[in-house]
């Protein structure tokens, strides 16, 4: 029976992949509405039938091209649906039946939809960050696995963070270096995770981003100016605390016990 259900599980999850799809589509678009009209195909505007819109196994059905106009499609649709699969499924793993499901499972979509959005536009929409905050706050009121204090505090100490550094480096150099989306987006990871987490999410961002980004500016011969978008790395750090705080933290104490 567990196997059903978490069979189940990775199909709701291709499932609201698909929609992710149109919202990392649509939300950044001034004016455009994640629900109307239908999906249809960005190059000619024709109406998905039912059978081309089936998360996954339709991109491959279709050998990555639209029926009417063989315009190609773009491989992030079937990363997206098989990446939210995935998440959904080991959400179901980690937490099986209880509200952290839920919960951290809205916490996965926005998190996989500001990654997409910030690598092609380099924003995170306030849309997805700001309710992100309240819900996840709200949301600790019921939540074993983190406090309304913990919550509480992963907002106030999350936002300050990363404010504080993107104001000094600001004062410092007198360049934006961060934008404040990502200092919404570390409140929101606070308010589901706990400031307990942020230490972490700020390190693991920071060294992976740092890591990431010099080897793209050096392969595609870049200027230094470059701005890589932070979000993405935000939260895979975010997504990798969620399912391994206790191996972290074991680790953490087995790294303090080699040093002292």
């Amino acid at each position: 029976m567990d196997t059903i259900y978490f069979i189940y599980s990775l199909i709701f999850g291709a499932l609201v992949g698909s929609f992710l799809n149109v919202v990392i589509l649509r939300l950044p678009e001034e004016g455009q509405s994640v629900v109307f009209p239908a999906s249809h195909c960005p190059k000619c505007q024709t109406k998905l039938r039912w059978f081309e819109n089936i998360p996954v196994l339709s991109w491959l059905a279709l050998r990555g091209k639209c029926r009417t106009c063989k315009a190609p499609i773009s491989l992030q649709y079937p990363v997206v649906e098989l990446s939210m699969a995935l998440l959904s499924g080991a959400l179901w793993r980690h937490f099986g039946p209880s509200f952290a499901l839920l919960y951290y499972f809205l916490f996965a979509a926005a998190l996989l939809a500001i990654i997409f959005i910030d690598l092609e536009h380099q924003i995170i929409p306030n849309q997805i960050s700001l309710p992100g905050i309240v819900i996840g706050f709200a949301g600790s009121l019921l939540n074993p696995w983190v406090t309304w204090q913990q919550a509480g505090l992963g907002v106030l100490f999350g936002g300050g963070i990363l404010w504080g550094v993107a104001v000094g480096y600001a004062l410092l150099t007198g360049k934006e270096g961060m934008g404040f989306g990502d200092v919404k987006l570390l409140a929101m990871i606070g308010a589901f995770l706990g400031w307990q987490s942020l230490l972490y999410v700020v390190f693991a961002s920071s060294l992976t981003g740092s890591v990431i980004g010099g080897l793209s500016l050096l392969l595609q011969k870049k200027d230094s100016q470059t701005r890589i978008p932070f979000g993405p790395f935000l939260s895979l750090a975010a997504l990798s605390w969620l399912f391994f705080q206790n191996s972290i933290l074991a680790a953490w104490q087995w790294y303090l016990g080699i040093i002292y």
